[in-house]
């Protein structure tokens, strides 16, 4: 720039024209010296910006200051995930805690299977308010907030073995602050520019972690005289869940945590967005949204109801005795398993083909669980299904991010992660609902359906974005 403008300040006359004819003509002066100010301004301004920012390119910038930058976004992307995956870890164990204790519960507060099911009720009410929530208050108070206090409270509420309708509010508080920070993890990693669908196999891998550990513990507190206490264990998570989250994300919206971290949000034009009305209005014209929601709910449901029911299951139909337990644990392992092991089976068969080739295997598996009267068998069997199921939720979560609008696409994600969630109450109080009638053998038909209708949604998911009309 410096040569150009050297230049054209030192420029001779057109070579047509002798320096007489130059010098004498007003409009060739009058040009020149135009030119020469305009030159001179554009150096002024030139010089007051910093030299880095004159650069188009990044090869230009100096050596030493890529890496820095490079390396401390890389950290903070790294602790941003870590924290993201303990989140999830504690709503795996959330969810992997109450088979174990079930029978304990009934016995404790002398409830048959349609009473001690209305902790999935309450469970589910938690679940759908904070589904219904979640973009007002992430809009409203950032990302990663203190909304965790809520798992706080529930633990809080169920750790001394209260009054049931007190136990059961415990519940509640408990689906209420799963919902948002699963809708919030769900839909940041879902957001990653940087090898998001690995990572949203490792978020659920870490979930099915906690889920397999939660048995593990519960079973042997659901021994023990203060059985309550396994809630403590819980509250030490949650605790330490929500002082991670606010160190972390520091109740800054999701666009500022990408940004930290040296991604920019994508967003549509403005003015479209203004066009097309608010958030919530865009979400819900999506056909898309629907139907991986309802598939979502038919999942988590299918999921929860075989950790939280398979115990009891086993031991009123197998004749299996207290340590029973540890089988919701094999079921949760091989979820864990499946999310991470699998990952080479979904690019070498193709995401959407797996989720088809997996659920079908998967209702093989459940058919063995349930024709064949075997301990042994039904515990493999059941942590085969686990291996199987893993990883199709987040490949639910990964094709979201393709189907659905960029700047739609958190809030979205958010709301089938939460939507889903209810399935974790709705479905195993309709297991409770139906044992008290028929029997806990309406376990198995009742999971079969719900497995195959899944296989009949996810037919319907469309395989390409559509636009909003």
């Amino acid at each position: 720039m410096e040569v150009e403008l050297s230049t054209m300040r030192t420029r001779p006359p057109h070579p047509g024209l002798s320096g007489e004819a130059a010098s004498v003509n007003p409009t060739s002066a009058a040009s020149d010296d135009t030119s020469t100010r305009q030159g001179r301004k554009s150096m002024e301004i030139f010089e007051n910006v910093p030299t880095a920012s004159l650069h188009s390119h990044p090869d230009d910038v100096p050596a030493t200051a890529i890496p820095a930058l490079t390396a401390a976004s890389r950290l903070k992307a790294r602790i941003q995930f870590a924290t993201l995956c303990w989140t999830l870890f504690l709503a795996g164990w959330n969810d992997g805690t109450t088979g174990p204790l079930l029978q304990r519960i009934q016995n404790v507060y002398h409830v048959g299977f349609a009473l001690v099911s209305m902790i999935f009720i309450a469970n589910c009410i938690g679940f759908i308010t904070g589904a219904v929530l979640n973009v007002w208050l992430t809009d409203r108070f950032g990302f990663g907030t203190v909304r965790s206090l809520a798992q706080v409270a529930g633990y809080v509420m169920e750790a001394p073995a209260p009054p049931f309708p007190v136990f059961v509010l415990g519940y509640a508080l408990n689906g209420f602050g799963v919902a948002l920070q699963d809708a919030g993890a769900n839909g940041f990693v879902a957001s990653l520019k940087d090898n998001a669908a690995t990572k949203m196999g490792v978020l659920h891998a870490v979930y099915g972690a906690g889920a397999f550990c939660a048995p593990l513990v519960a079973t042997q507190f659901s021994q023990l005289s203060r059985w309550s206490f396994h809630f403590l264990a819980s509250l030490g998570i949650a605790v330490l869940n929500t002082i991670l989250l606010i160190a972390v994300f520091r109740f800054r919206s999701q666009d500022e945590c990408l940004t930290e971290i040296g991604q920019p949000p994508s967003h549509e034009d403005s003015s479209t967005a203004d066009n097309r009305g608010s958030k919530y209005r865009q979400m819900f014209r999506l056909r898309s949204l629907h139907l991986l929601a309802l598939f979502a709910l038919l999942y988590v449901g299918v999921e929860v109801t075989i950790g939280g029911w398979i115990v009891t299951y086993i031991q009123r139909l197998r004749g299996g005795g207290p340590d029973s337990g540890y089988i919701s644990s094999g079921f949760f392992g091989g979820l864990m398993i499946g999310r991470v092991g699998l990952l080479w089976a979904n690019h070498m068969i193709g995401e959407r083909r797996a989720v088809f080739l997996y659920a079908l295997v998967a209702i093989g598996l459940e058919l063995v669980v349930w024709l064949v009267p075997s301990l042994l068998g039904g515990a493999l069997a059941v942590s085969f299904v686990g291996v199987l199921l893993g990883p199709i939720y987040p490949l639910v979560m990964n094709h979201a991010g393709r189907v659905l609008p960029p700047w739609l696409l958190t809030g979205s994600v958010g709301w089938i992660a939460s939507f889903g969630q209810a399935g974790s109450a709705v479905f195993p109080f309709m297991t409770g609902a139906l044992a008290s009638k028929a029997g806990i053998k309406s376990l198995q038909p009742l999971l079969v359906s719900m497995m195959g209708f899944m296989v009949f949604l996810w037919a319907l998911v469309p395989n390409a974005p559509r636009r909003i009309e």
